[in-house]
């Protein structure tokens, strides 16, 4: 009868269609396929780089799926919005059946019932019935909160609940699930990551947005006051540092300098340090070395022996230790090593006994730059300073490389992270506890019988109840308050 109403009612039908856990399986297989994809295809990609790692038609066919920027598709985003709704259904549908249970107006509790839940603990004391009931009473009623008393002929029996509303817990989780969703969306619909470079020294109202040609102008300006690099010895970079000002309607409010992981943020936008670069006219001057003999050093990783080579342009020597030969190949006057630039560079070739020919860089920068190599000889010029001009690193240019995001979900997120904690921990570690305690008159004795049930752990539910055994002991012998369960 219910399915027939069903097949002629939309609304019904829809609602036992969002309702579904099978909709639920199938939404979150698919988001599992395509994170799986989206951590397969690398994302956010220039379209050169797909045509040379899938070629034309794999690339035409990815693009069409939006498979290079999948997290912001719009079949993505559906996914997600439709896991919202069945999340939001099911727990509707699951709540107002079980709401009456949850939130009673008056909780009534079955002596019978209780006492099925687990195998129950008895013992006799020394105490009357009445005696005994107003030792133990305090100790339920502190320990459990809501009780009730029955009083009949020959016996007192009192049941108590605590954590009802840990039954609650689920949903708890379930409202977490749509806060972290609809905060990422928020995002992906409301927020932008753009890329800007200011020179030192200039400033900038605007940012090109990812993977777009399109220009984004922000509510305020970014001027680059300062921009400060540190390298290692080897020539890789150490630090990076921008001292960026936020300047509004003509005035400057907010200063900071910022290196990477270390933001600055204003009006709900951050802007993160980068990337950095040398401006174009600004490489230190050269002269030139076609004919000038260059001291390269030699020295050994293992011995420390070091050995100096005179030698020119395109001249060959033999390396210490029969080791091969050394070319000296040609001079660089500004050159790059994994996108930094190293400067004024010498390019050498390495040929070793039995091995193929090794072209190495030797920066005139970095004195150590080649012990990256880790090769079995170091090599680098002896004599920088009488090869090129000195220039004061004080008066380099540079440009930093900001990234600029906005993401108004991102307290959404948080707030469904902390609620997804809170709703676990209800849920797994709380449990809707009830117990009944029967004081029966047993001569100038009495004889307690003990019984508890839960919703979750009900094996646990004999410690409990010898626990409370315990203590009701302890407190039925010494005749003293004592301290709640």
């Amino acid at each position: 009868m219910n399915k027939k109403a069903n097949s002629t009612n939309p609304l019904a039908g829809a609602w036992s269609f969002f309702t579904s856990i099978k909709l639920t399986v199938v939404i979150l297989l698919c988001l599992a396929a395509g994170s799986a994809v989206g951590t397969l295809i690398e994302q956010n990609q220039n379209p050169e780089h797909y045509i040379k790692v899938y070629g034309q038609f794999w690339y035409s066919l990815f693009y069409i799926l939006d498979l290079f920027d999948m997290y912001h598709s719009s079949w993505f985003r559906l996914l997600m919005g439709g896991l919202c709704v069945n999340i939001i259904a099911c727990s509707i549908h699951r709540l107002s059946a079980g709401w009456k249970v949850i939130f009673p107006k008056k909780p009534v509790l079955n002596p019978e019932r209780i006492k099925s839940g687990s195998t129950p603990v008895t013992f006799t004391v020394k105490k009357s019935m009445e005696e005994a009931t107003d030792l133990i009473l305090p100790l339920i009623q502190k320990a459990y909160g809501f009780h009730q008393v029955q009083k009949k002929a020959g016996a007192v029996t009192i049941t108590a609940e605590k954590n009802r509303w840990s039954r609650i817990g689920v949903y708890v989780v379930h409202l977490s699930v749509i806060l972290l969703v609809v905060g990422g969306l928020a995002g992906s619909f409301l927020g932008f990551e753009g890329y800007v470079n200011i020179p030192e020294g200039e400033s900038t109202d605007h940012v090109q947005l990812r993977n777009s040609e399109s220009i984004l102008p922000l509510p305020f300006e970014i001027r680059c006051d300062d921009f400060e690099v540190s390298f290692y010895a080897s020539g890789a970079p150490k630090e990076f540092k921008s001292r960026l000002v936020i300047v509004e309607n003509g005035k400057p409010v907010v200063q900071k300098d910022i290196i990477v992981n270390d933001p600055l943020r204003y009006k709900g936008i951050s802007i993160y340090q980068s990337s950095y670069g040398r401006m174009p006219d600004q490489s230190p001057p050269t002269v030139d070395l076609s004919s000038t003999k260059i001291q390269i050093q030699v020295t050994a990783q293992d011995t420390g022996m070091s050995y100096t080579h005179e030698a020119v342009l395109g001249e060959t020597f033999e390396l210490p230790e029969g080791k091969g030969t050394f070319l000296l190949k040609e001079h660089r006057k500004a050159d790059t090593f994994m996108g930094r630039d190293i400067g004024d560079t010498l390019v050498g070739i390495i040929t070793a006994p039995g091995k193929e020919p090794e072209e190495i860089k030797l920066s005139l920068r970095f004195s150590n730059f080649d012990k990256m190599r880790k090769g079995f000889f170091v090599f680098s010029i002896a004599n920088p300073q009488d090869l090129f001009e000195k220039s004061d690193p004080g008066h380099d240019r540079f440009y930093t490389g900001l990234q600029v995001s906005k993401d108004p979900g991102v307290w959404i997120v948080y707030a469904g992270f902390i609620l997804m904690i809170t709703g676990c921990f209800v849920a797994f570690f709380l449990a809707h506890q009830q117990i009944v305690v029967e004081i029966v008159k047993d001569g100038k004795k009495s004889r307690v019988l003990l019984g508890g049930t839960a919703n979750k752990n009900k094996a646990g539910m004999g410690f409990v109840l010898n626990k409370l055994s315990g203590r009701i002991l302890k407190k039925l012998s010494s005749d003293k308050k004592d301290a709640f369960l």
